[in-house]
């Protein structure tokens, strides 16, 4: 009886011991202390899966940005060793593992990386460099036509075809259909071409504007909104331009559409330095650079892999910066669509100006038939005005199915 009590006091004396972090002996004879387990655990770190746009700061490490591609708390830090190590570049898609922060730290940390722009972190840093690639005429057309009664894309696909690579300008004024030509655009890239990365950039919009094209395009919208800072315009279609830099570099087919070009100008008018010299309407000549390069960034790739950027440029706001703006960009694409006010404010939609839209090297996108029928498109309305033959090909082309029916019965009627 007295020995079960005092095995009870041993037992119970050990316990205390054990929970008070005092060693106590194992069966094996080795020493372990609670305090050491403990420790191990909190040593080993608790990691999540995490992904991000790699934004590289100047100081040489970077952050994964979110959705919005604006800092927040939610970012995560990369360390400059492995931006160098994987070779990595702003505009990349980063997936690894990420730790949460330790103490007087900001930001989680990525641990190790796993993937980047979808493929196997080894496999990934092989690459060459955007500015290396050899650029070619788009030479595959981006057939945007879908539904027999969307005469917008139908109207493109005629009179200003898009291919991939194509760097192609929509000019247009206020209220004249725009944004309706811009959703069409997206819509028939989505459904026809689901290779394409669409990313549609909104650079100055309304964010009513914002929300319903979200809700209208089946790919990516980012937008920087009027009522944000110039800066927040500048950084967000930066990082959107590198992100489509990196998945060309892969070969891959990239499609932006921006509204607009002349919104992204001005902000570079405002948050860039003064050189000192200044254009009519306030310009300053070197705030036209940045804007250019991301234009002219759109190139077909010779060996595979297209970057095609299609941009708004408004003209007729009654703004001298905005005609200076314009005049300064025209010419530099190889597409441009021009809307007409007179034919919106006639409730003709798509109020496209037949004669002044076109495409650069066209004959490598259509088929001879079908050029010669283009061609004859634009006589008929050349020898009609420009107001009566739009609404009469517009009519015409309603009552049809298909462009090849249309244009087979253009050929009909100049017979």
């Amino acid at each position: 009886m007295t020995t079960g009590t005092s095995d009870t006091t041993d037992r119970t004396r050990r316990r205390r011991r054990r929970v008070n972090g005092d060693a106590v002996s194992s069966g094996e004879g080795d020493i372990t202390t609670t305090s050491t387990v403990a420790t191990a655990v909190l040593e080993e770190p608790v990691t999540t899966q995490g992904a991000g746009l790699l934004e590289i700061v100047p100081d040489g490490h970077g952050f994964l940005r979110n959705a919005r591609l604006s800092p927040s708390t939610d970012d995560v830090y990369v360390a400059q060793s492995q931006i160098r190590r994987f070779n990595l570049r702003t505009g990349d898609m980063i997936e690894g593992r990420v730790r949460p922060p330790k103490e007087l730290e900001r930001y989680p940390s990525l641990l190790y990386v796993e993937r980047i722009n979808g493929l196997p972190a080894e496999m990934a840093q092989k690459r060459p460099l955007f500015e290396q690639l050899t650029p070619i005429h788009p030479n595959v057309q981006i057939v945007l036509s879908t539904e027999p009664n969307i005469l917008p894309t139908r109207i493109v696909d005629v009179i200003a075809p898009i291919g991939r690579g194509q760097r192609g300008l929509i000019v247009a004024p206020p209220k004249a259909g725009k944004t309706m030509l811009l959703k069409a655009i997206a819509n028939g890239v989505t459904t026809n071409a689901p290779d394409i990365q669409l990313i549609v950039l909104l650079i100055g919009e309304r964010p009513e504007e914002v929300t319903d094209m979200r809700r209208s395009v089946k790919g990516e919208v980012v937008a920087a909104t009027f009522d944000e800072p110039v800066e927040q315009h500048i950084k967000v279609a930066e990082l959107v331009l590198e992100k489509a830099k990196r998945q060309v570099e892969h070969g891959r087919h990239v499609v932006i559409l921006m509204d607009s070009l002349t919104r992204l100008t001005r902000a570079y008018n405002i948050a860039m330095p003064p050189s000192g010299r200044t254009l009519s309407g306030g310009v300053d000549p070197a705030a036209l650079y940045p804007p250019k390069r991301f234009f002219g960034s759109a190139r077909n790739i010779e060996d595979g892999g297209s970057l095609t950027i299609i941009a708004t440029c408004l003209v007729d706001t009654g703004s001298r910066m905005d005609d200076v703006i314009y005049e300064e960009f025209k010419g530099t694409g190889n597409m441009e669509l021009h809307l007409d006010r007179k034919l919106a404010e006639k409730r003709i939609f798509p109020a496209v100006d037949i004669q002044r839209s076109g495409t650069r090297r066209e004959d490598l996108l259509l088929d001879p038939v079908t050029l010669r029928q283009s061609w004859m498109l634009r006589r008929m309305v050349s020898m009609l005005g420009e107001n009566e033959g739009a609404e009469l090909m517009l009519t015409r082309m309603a009552k049809t199915k298909s462009n090849a029916e249309f244009l087979a019965s253009l050929g009909k009627v100049g017979s």
